[in-house]
């Protein structure tokens, strides 16, 4: 037997159209009820209490109970991360499905992925940052330049707060077949657009919408 990761295994449990399912509906960073993700998923409650358990053995899921209820979440931004990588990778050599609809076309402009902003703004916001040289990329890796954390701290931004993971990571973005940020620094600037009500999300949607004066307000604080 061959040595190194079971990339086998981790494609067997996202091949399923019905786990695919299950997982993209938890990339809006949102716990989800077995009952909801089988509605998700189109299958009965028995089949997805099936392949939720196959997705928490394959470490691609966790679950937190609350009352009666148990929530599942993905298991990090790694998780989300590869999905996201895949539906790149599916929408640019994949079969051809019907032409989204507008709703599409929202998600297409700005979505969450996982815990940060993805789409064509956030493609857009990152090549600023570089622009800016407050973010570098370096053989194919973003990291922060000497100045950006007084810089971002100075907007109320701390990219510090969750120091286990990378404070930058390049997250290849299915729709826009670039990168978007990704990493404490991209979750940090997300929350940043949805606490001062810069945007908005979309109910039962990963979609984020800006209206035009937080649309002005975000460029010319994060951008500017």
């Amino acid at each position: 037997m061959r040595e190194g990761p079971d990339i086998a295994r981790i494609a067997s449990l996202i091949g399923d159209p019905a786990r695919a399912n299950m997982l993209n509906a938890l990339m809006g960073g949102t716990a989800l009820t077995a009952s909801e993700l089988a509605l998700e998923a189109g299958v009965s409650m028995p089949t997805a209490s099936s392949h939720l358990s196959k997705l928490m053995e394959g470490g691609l899921l966790t679950v937190a109970s609350q009352g009666r209820h148990r929530y599942y979440g993905l298991a990090g931004p790694q998780v989300a991360e590869m999905i996201e990588a895949i539906a790149g990778v599916a929408e640019t050599i994949g079969p051809r499905r019907v032409r989204p609809g507008p709703r599409d076309g929202a998600m297409r402009v700005a979505r969450v992925c996982y815990d940060h902003l993805a789409g064509e703004q956030a493609v857009a916001m990152l090549d600023r940052l570089i622009d800016r040289r407050l973010l570098l990329r370096d053989h194919g890796e973003i990291r922060l330049a000497p100045s950006a954390a007084s810089h971002f701290a100075a907007l109320g931004i701390d990219v510090e707060a969750k120091a286990r993971r990378p404070v930058c990571r390049a997250c290849l973005d299915w729709s826009v077949r670039r990168s978007h940020l990704a990493g404490t620094l991209g979750a940090a600037i997300l929350d940043k657009i949805l606490t001062e009500k810069w945007a908005r999300r979309e109910k039962d949607s990963r979609a984020v919408i800006f209206s035009p004066p937080g649309k002005q307000a975000f460029e010319k604080v994060i951008l500017a």
